[in-house]
């Protein structure tokens, strides 16, 4: 059996968009046409970032996920996703089993670009959906429209793609319950895998934060929507594995989030992104790279190298296991973060004793009132 610590995820980050979303707070930049040069300088930049950033590890690795990210990597040109794929199996151990992940943008994905993409080796694909009316799709600032999403879930479903992800989001300012459930239902009636339901929220250095949309939802109508969602998957034999995620199976669980949620070790490539790696003697150290893309391709990739402090690896462990809706062996936060559990008694008997959690001899298991007040739960390990 491969060591757990040797196990890595591969996030690439794409950062081209047609238009920044005023609710994203993802690292973009405006694509244009002509700059297909600019994105082949851009692949051979993320080639050497990864052989830079292995350097860290000193030991053989091995990929079981890759996750195409951005911004808005279906811009990429697909045979430059064949190639780096093909390279970065010529530079580290891939495993077999290796899930690749594509996000896809409904405005910018054809039938052609999805076969080069099987071709290449992609596996799962991610649409950015986020809703089926338009009037919420022009609030959210997506340049398509429900035609365009439905046409590129049918695409999939032509070729017979079954390990698909819609993402949905609820809250959009002017939301009804009832808008909310037409778009919930129609994701559905697709029978998806996988759905990511989540709700809208204002984050920082988006345009959302400096120009506050009107109508926003208040709380009342934001939890009835989330109990009519809950009712919706269950009645249609979802399960919930995390927070925001819904499966028809545990198969289909997205192998690539579930490493973060695990707490495991992953590379991140490309502007802004960020990695997690566990050196042999257990220390965690988190590197961020540049977000200036123009530097980026100069090769000045690194912007910050860090070992993650003890009271962080704390943090950092809870705010990803709390997502999942499964128990946490004391064991698994031993051996990923290095600490004994005795230096994080008095943090879990608060949380015990709060009701957001319970335990035995070898788990802890959050409850739904844990789940319900999450911000308030992982306020305690902070």
């Amino acid at each position: 059996m491969i060591n757990f610590n040797k196990i890595y995820s591969l996030y690439i980050h794409i950062p081209w968009c047609l238009k920044k979303c005023p609710y994203c707070d993802f690292y973009s930049t405006i694509f244009i046409k002509k700059d297909e040069q600019i994105q082949k300088q851009y692949i051979n930049s993320l080639l050497l970032d990864f052989k830079k950033t292995l350097s860290f590890i000193k030991e053989k690795i091995y990929i079981k996920s890759i996750f195409f990210g951005g911004g808005t990597p279906s811009l990429l040109n697909d045979k430059l996703i064949s190639f780096f794929l093909n390279k970065i199996k010529n530079i580290t151990y891939v495993l077999k089993s290796v899930e690749i992940t594509i996000e896809i943008n409904p405005s910018s994905i054809s039938e052609k670009k999805i076969i080069n993409y099987i071709n290449s080796g992609i596996s799962r694909f991610s649409i950015g959906v986020q809703s089926f009316n338009n009037k919420s799709l022009k609030i959210l600032g997506r340049l398509h429209n429900s035609k365009d999403a439905i046409n590129a879930i049918n695409i999939l479903i032509k070729r017979k793609i079954s390990n698909f992800n819609l993402d949905i989001i609820y809250g959009i300012p002017g939301q009804s319950l009832k808008n909310s459930y037409d778009d919930l239902c129609k994701a559905i009636s697709f029978k998806p895998n996988h759905i990511s339901w989540y709700q809208l929220t204002i984050e920082k250095n988006t345009i959302f934060e400096k120009f506050k949309p009107k109508n926003l939802l208040n709380n009342n109508l934001l939890w009835k929507i989330f109990l009519q969602g809950k009712k919706i998957f269950s009645q249609n034999k979802y399960l919930q594995y995390e927070i925001s995620s819904f499966v028809k199976n545990k198969k289909d669980i997205c192998q690539h989030n579930l490493n973060y949620w695990y707490f495991g070790n992953y590379l991140g490539i490309g502007c802004n992104s960020h990695s997690k790696i566990t050196l042999s003697n257990n220390r965690i150290i988190r590197i961020i790279k540049n977000k200036n893309i123009k530097q980026y391709i100069d090769g000045n990739f690194f912007n910050s190298i860090k070992i993650i402090s003890h009271k962080d690896i704390i943090f950092e462990f809870f705010l990803n296991r709390f997502r999942l809706y499964e128990k946490i062996y004391k064991k698994e936060f031993v051996r990923l973060t290095g600490i004994k559990i005795i230096n994080i008694i008095p943090l879990i008997n608060k949380a015990l004793k709060l009701g957001y959690l319970t335990e035995n001899n070898d788990f802890w298991f959050i409850t739904n009132k844990g789940h319900l007040y999450l911000n308030n739960l992982l306020e305690i390990f902070i």
